[in-house]
């Protein structure tokens, strides 16, 4: 578990259940570098906090790297609770990861750690950090889209104000494409804890 001193005792409570934990800067790029930098297995799998994964994950991570040329991939993602906009936002995450195979991190990549390493991890970005990485990834070779196992995200981002969060995400996405920097990008989507 990567933790940035945060205030509501995750550290702690991973440690009571066994994890092993990376105090890293704050930042999710930050973060989830430092992680990998301190895992040790042949494949790594990047799990956001608010993102729970299904039990079946692992068996389908392991038949999608059988094939030597899959470099990673990623789950069919799911907004919970599944009611209204969320079902929204799932139905347009699986089509922009089926038609574009434009995805995030919270989906849950799994890449193989030593493609992970030669193209130099997650960046200390601000926003963008899985874009930037993802976009890298699928450059590097085929990658995965498992569908018949679902990781679930909390909604609470857009719950409140889900046209108002997607026009920002539209326009962050749009903006980051066209060059601007993360840390502008970072003024339009506000920290929520």
């Amino acid at each position: 578990v990567a933790d940035a001193s945060s205030p509501d005792a995750t550290a702690e409570r991973a440690r009571d259940e066994g994890a092993r934990v990376v105090t890293a800067p704050k930042g999710r790029g930050a973060q989830l570098h430092a992680g990998a930098c301190a895992a040790r297995g042949d494949v790594m799998l990047f799990l956001h906090a608010d993102t729970s994964l299904d039990d079946r994950a692992r068996d389908a991570i392991e038949r999608a790297l059988a094939a030597p040329d899959v470099v990673g991939g990623n789950f069919f993602l799911r907004f919970v609770p599944d009611v209204g906009w969320a079902r929204v936002f799932t139905w347009a995450n699986d089509a922009r990861r089926r038609l574009l195979r434009v995805y995030y991190g919270d989906s849950a990549p799994f890449v193989r750690s030593e493609v992970y390493r030669r193209l130099g991890g997650f960046r200390a970005l601000p926003l963008m950090e899985d874009y930037d990485f993802l976009r890298r990834l699928e450059r590097a070779g085929r990658t995965v889209y498992v569908r018949d196992v679902e990781v679930r995200a909390s909604a609470r981002r857009f719950v409140a104000r889900p046209l108002r969060t997607l026009a920002a995400w539209t326009a962050i996405q749009a903006l980051y494409t066209l060059g601007a920097h993360p840390a502008r990008l970072a003024r339009l989507y506000p920290d929520l804890r």
